[in-house]
Parts: structure tokens; sequence; C-alpha cells
């Protein structure tokens, strides 16, 4: 597909394989389309299609090859004026293959997940006994070999308050931790090909910002259709923590501590409804203060925005989990969002496009602020 991304100003490199080599000819040749997903709570993952022939053994030479086999690394990465950004390092998982009795009509779908996947590949019974959370994460994502970016946490139970215990993979069990904490997890490549960071701690609202989404600004406008807002009133809640005061065996009520996240509105929604936390009656108050931060990790995403963006005059990968701005829609869409999942699709026919669909989200309405953010460099 070079000859497709050349014509949009961008090009496409594909790595394949353990040792991340640049995809041969015959695959770069059948590629006709493939799309990525990033998300900020979930797996990313992609999806290729390729034009499929028979060569002289009567077989399907792609499949023959096996180089697009399961559990082999697969590595995009789009040039934007020679700088790589890569959009998913993972491995595949799914294939699948629809046959025709027209020439060149038979294809191959080839699936994958990022690599964030390969800790779900074995159950395990441990135990984590005198440890914090965010040691037990880090220890986990070590072992797996992965450079982990972990939150320090400062509860550290002992024996006797409480053990940690895994009957579950290792992706399960660290998503829980970052669930019961308030937390995220994800893995996501670096600009450096086959170099990942393992996340995880709070949602990042802070940083340069990505290159503004712009509507209504003639020439400067890179959106291709009305950006759409979603203000849900019902989303954000208010959890109602209390414990057994050890001492006196009363009922303790727990505030739930100041978000370590910058708000991005200027209004707020206000919680409209309020929730009862189970279970956490003989936890200590940091344990506590911990269910309560995660029950109020919802109402970060009151207002939603909706929309997609071409590529080729945007200028760049849009990435998830960093911020953006809106202009162009008013002063109470307009502003700072977070971006919770971006869906990039490149197709060959019936012309060459490349195209970015887009989830925002922040707090609520009304901008923070009157000018765009710095930029990501």
């Amino acid at each position: 597909m070079p000859d497709l991304i050349a014509q949009l100003g961008i090009r496409l490199q594909l790595l394949l394989g353990d040792t991340l080599q640049p995809a041969p000819f015959e695959v770069m040749d059948g590629l006709v389309s493939f799309s990525v997903t990033n998300r900020d709570r979930e797996r990313d993952g992609f999806q290729m299609e390729f034009a499929v022939g028979k060569g002289s053994s009567l077989d399907y030479t792609l499949l023959n090859s096996n180089i697009l086999d399961a559990n082999k690394r697969v590595v995009i990465i789009m040039l934007f004026g020679g700088r790589p950004q890569v959009l998913i390092d993972g491995i595949v998982t799914d294939l699948q293959v629809a046959t025709s009795n027209e020439p060149g009509r038979t294809t191959l779908h080839v699936t994958g997940e990022d690599r964030s996947a390969q800790l779900s590949f074995e159950d395990r019974n441990a135990t984590h006994p005198n440890q914090s959370d965010s040691t037990i994460v880090r220890q986990i994502l070590s072992a797996a070999g992965f450079t982990p970016q972990v939150t320090e946490i400062s509860d550290t139970p002992s024996d006797s308050e409480r053990i940690s215990t895994q009957q579950c993979n290792d992706l399960q069990f660290v998503q829980s931790l970052a669930e019961r904490n308030g937390f995220v997890f994800y893995i996501e490549p670096t600009d450096v090909p086959g170099v990942n960071t393992a996340y995880w701690g709070p949602e990042q609202h802070d940083g340069p910002h990505q290159p503004p989404l712009t509507m209504n600004m003639g020439p400067n406008t890179n959106v291709d259709t009305p950006i759409n807002f979603h203000y849900n009133a019902l989303g954000p809640t208010e959890p109602d923590v209390s414990i057994l005061n050890p001492d006196t065996r009363s009922p303790l009520q727990v505030t739930a501590p100041t978000s370590p996240t910058t708000s991005l509105s200027s209004s707020p929604a206000s919680p409209l409804r309020r929730t009862i936390a189970r279970k956490v009656a003989n936890l200590t108050y940091a344990q506590a203060q911990q269910r309560a931060a995660a029950g109020t990790v919802d109402s970060t995403g009151a207002l939603q925005a909706t929309g997609e963006v071409d590529a080729a005059r945007y200028g760049c990968a849009l990435r998830s989990r960093r911020l953006i701005d809106v202009r162009g829609a008013g002063k109470t869409y307009d502003g700072t969002y977070y971006v919770r999942e971006v869906v990039h699709t490149v197709r060959r026919f019936p012309r060459a496009e490349y195209k970015m669909r887009f989830t925002l989200s922040r707090e609520g309405r009304g901008a923070t602020s009157t000018s765009v953010g710095p930029q990501a460099s």
C-alpha cells in the first residue's frame, strides 16, 4: 500500500515477526485495507484485509508463508513527513479466509490485539502478602518483560488485614487492581518501534495537547463531519462509603479523596445518583478511600464528543489517552477534552483514504481556558 499512502502525503511501514522485519512485497502488495482501534481502558486491536491468490502449489501463497500466523507480532507505523508514529504493536489472534469463485476475490482477514494479550495466556493461583497493589503490578509487568510505569500506592496491608489473592490470568488481575484504585491500565507503543510502556495509574489529564480539532473556521476546519456532543446527566455518581470504626465499631463515613486529575470543564456535572459501596465495612480508612475514588471515575465522562477527521488534513495520528482541544463548536462545547477512543481506518479502494473516528470526554460543559493548549512536539 505504499502507493496509496504516498497519494495522501503519508506512508505506511509494516513490521512483522519476532525480529520485526519489514513486511515482504507480497504482503504489502496484497494489503487492501486495515483498521486500528486505540481505547483508553481496553485492549487496543487491529484488523487487516488482504487479497490472496494461489501459487504453483495451488494453495494461497500468503497463507503458505506462515508470516501472518497466530501469535506472530505485528507493528503498524504511519510516517507523516518522515516522522514515524506507531499505531499498534500487537500479535495476531484470529485468521479468517473468505473464498470466492471469482479470480482475485478471495480475501484474508487478520485480527490481533496489543501485547497486553500475552498477559492473558496463562491462569495463575498466587498470593501477594504484605505488598501494596502498585508493588504487585510492578512485579507482574517486569516478570512479563515490560517496562512498568506504575503509580505508587501507599496502602500496604499486613497479613492480618488483607492478602491479595490471584486466581486468574495476569491481565485480569492487573486490571482488577487498577479498577479498585480508580486507575486505568494499558500497554501502548512508543514511537520507537518495538518499545512499549505499561501504564498503571490515574487518567492523565496533563501534558502537551494534540493539534486541535477545528470546525466552522473555513480553511482551518479539519473535521469531516460535525462533531456530535452528548451530555449524560445520569453518568456521574456520588459514592457513599462507610466503614466500622475499629475502636468503637460504629459506622465511620469515608470522604472520597480529591481527584489527582485536573478538571477539564468550567462547569462539571453534579452527580444525580448516589451509590452505596458494598463489602467495605472491614477495610481500613485508606483502603475505603481508594474504593470511593474508584466509584467517582465515571464522573469524568459526563460530556462526550464524537466525530471523524481526515488524517491528511489533520497532519498526524490522533492518539487516545491524551488531551486535545476543540474549537469552533461554541463557548459551551469548545475547550479541552480527554481522548477516549480513536479508530484509524485506511482503505485502498475505491480511492485512497485515511480517516480517524474519535470519542472524547470531560466532566461537563464550558472550557477552562479561552486559548488552545500547547501542542505535542
